[in-house]
């Protein structure tokens, strides 16, 4: 049986990886904060996004690549950072940074992945974007910026959203700390995934190497069960902070984590490149708005490019995105979904399910491009356009 047959939906990946992923690891990568009520406005907010159907308009064939910052990309989405991403399945940042190189899609590496910039130099081919939580000490930051674009990423991502770390019961209540131990409990969930726990034990117990590399660990005692040996070295950054890495990177800059239409502006106004609307999946705040509820208002404040994440379940939910005034989506869990489904098929199954829902469902509201996805909204939206 086919994989289209037996895993038609991102569902049915996220059913399987969930069988497949030991369950304390599952509740990290699923959970989000507080009562997760920021996670469920997400899905609820896309799903007021409605479009009209169109007849008689004869055959369509959809046409879903895109430009974005220059480059050329097949379908106008890319793989999110996700921390720790390793720890969800063995060897996710080589698997993902190969499909992504394969396929022609951007992947994002996460600070606090456990592969550093080095481990994947060539693997990303050129699709590579660094996602940086900014160090406080300005020779950290520096060398940072030289080991990411000594490693060919060529995007810079400044996650600004992240000023303290978050509660996430479930993950607490999951029992994994950082770093990683296996107590009796956890080891007995182990014991129920053999294919994960022969892939981990084949590469080791993950570990946030590159932040390992710049860290005192006699201080991560100090830390709740739910922060890192990131938060040791990392500041809240602020507009001086992005006037820095403006200064000292010559690659497009990018700030993810913006909910606010005044930031987007005067990111304009400080020459950065792309603004990345999102509430960081739910995991950060729990009385955040949706992502795609404010992101009507961004577009309108901004000429910028934007990304959004946080929420997206698969190609419908793309395509709301951009309706409504984003350029490019990013999807973090999802990737993870696959492989643990499928390991190293997993990325290039799900990038078929995403560009065939796109078009499918472009079809059906007789939209042939992606600008005109607008047109077939049903409401405004409160969409405007930036003067």
């Amino acid at each position: 049986m086919s994989l289209d047959a037996r895993f038609p939906a991102i569902s049915d990946l996220k059913a399987r990886a969930r069988r497949r992923i030991p369950h304390f690891v599952w509740e990290y990568l699923d959970s989000a904060t507080g009562t997760e009520s920021a996670h469920r406005r997400g899905r609820e907010a896309f799903d007021r996004v409605l479009f009209r159907p169109a007849a008689l308009r004869g055959e369509i064939a959809p046409e879903i690549s895109t430009t974005f910052l220059g480059r050329d990309y097949p379908l106008p989405v890319g793989i999110a950072p996700l921390g720790m991403s390793g720890l969800v399945w063995p060897e996710a940042e080589m698997h993902l940074a190969r499909h992504a190189a394969k396929a022609g899609i951007p992947y994002c590496l996460s600070t606090v992945a456990t592969r550093t910039p080095e481990d994947l130099k060539g693997a990303h081919g050129d699709q590579g974007w660094f996602q940086m939580y900014p160090p406080r000490d300005p020779g950290m930051r520096d060398d940072m910026l030289a080991r990411a674009k000594g490693a060919g990423f060529h995007t810079l991502i400044l996650t600004v959203d992240v000023p303290a770390a978050s509660r996430r019961e479930r993950q607490t209540r999951g029992g994994l700390v950082q770093p990683p131990r296996l107590t009796p409990r956890l080891m007995a969930q182990v014991a129920l995934c053999p294919a994960w726990a022969m892939g981990i034990q084949a590469t080791g117990m993950p570990r946030m190497r590159l932040m390992d590399s710049y860290a005192d660990q006699e201080k991560m005692g100090r830390l709740p069960s739910t922060a890192h040996v990131g938060y040791l070295l990392r500041a809240a950054p602020d507009w001086d902070y992005v006037r820095a890495l403006r200064e000292r990177w010559e690659g497009p800059l990018i700030i993810k984590g913006v909910l606010e239409p005044e930031v987007a502006t005067q990111a304009e106004a400080e020459g950065v490149d792309a603004v990345w609307v999102s509430n960081h999946a739910g995991r950060q705040f729990d009385g955040a708005p949706a992502s795609i509820d404010v992101l009507p208002q961004i577009r309108a404040a901004t000429r910028l490019p934007l990304i959004l994440d946080s929420g997206i379940e698969g190609g419908l939910d793309i395509l709301r995105a951009l309706a409504l005034g984003a350029d490019f989506v990013m999807m973090g869990r999802a990737w993870h979904y696959a492989l643990g489904a499928l390991g190293r098929e997993g990325p290039a199954h799900l990038q078929d399910i995403l560009a065939k829902d796109m078009t499918s469902n472009m079809a059906q509201i007789g939209a042939r491009r992606l600008g005109d996805l607008a047109g077939r909204l049903v409401g405004d939206h409160g969409l405007q356009h930036p003067v």
